[in-house]
């Protein structure tokens, strides 16, 4: 079964949250390091402000179904129930691995990539095309952050 435009745009919401609550606990754990806690802290912040702006597109989103809405809708479904990226109960997996920077930051990574992912796919559905680039700006900023940060913390790129 498909989901509507707006079933869509509240799964987006939901990733913001779990990007927001992601990033607020790694900001925890490595409060120690300045400059890690600072980065978390600035991408929890982030991803709050597309958290609000995707309440906000929620009420205006018309439920118009495209041509190929289904399969648009198998796949997104698709990377929101991956293991990766929900985990079993719908939240984020489990963090207790995360133990090292290096893993918190690859880990960030990854979440943002999937993220991207949706938002390329859901740029396809919804109407609001501006509101949809700007997000999908923001959120390939915050993987150039996190690679810079890598780099600078490793070496590798």
């Amino acid at each position: 079964m498909g989901f509507s435009t707006s079933e869509v745009v509240e799964m987006a919401l939901q990733t913001e949250r779990l990007g927001y609550e992601f990033y607020t606990a790694m900001s925890k754990r490595f409060e120690k390091d300045e400059k890690l806690r600072g980065l978390f802290e600035m991408l929890a912040f982030k991803e709050q402000a597309h958290e609000k702006i995707f309440a906000d597109l929620k009420g205006k989103v018309k439920d118009e179904r495209p041509e190929d809405w289904e399969e648009v809708s198998r796949y997104l479904r698709a990377i929101v129930e991956s293991e990766f990226f929900l985990g079993k109960e719908k939240s984020l997996p489990p963090l207790e691995h995360v133990k090292s920077v290096a893993e918190a930051v690859n880990f960030a990574l990854s979440f943002e990539k999937e993220t991207l992912l949706y938002f390329y796919n859901l740029w396809d559905v919804v109407p609001e095309k501006e509101i949809i680039n700007a997000i999908i700006k923001e959120e390939k900023e915050h993987v150039a952050w996190l690679r810079e940060f890598r780099e600078s913390m490793t070496g590798e790129g």
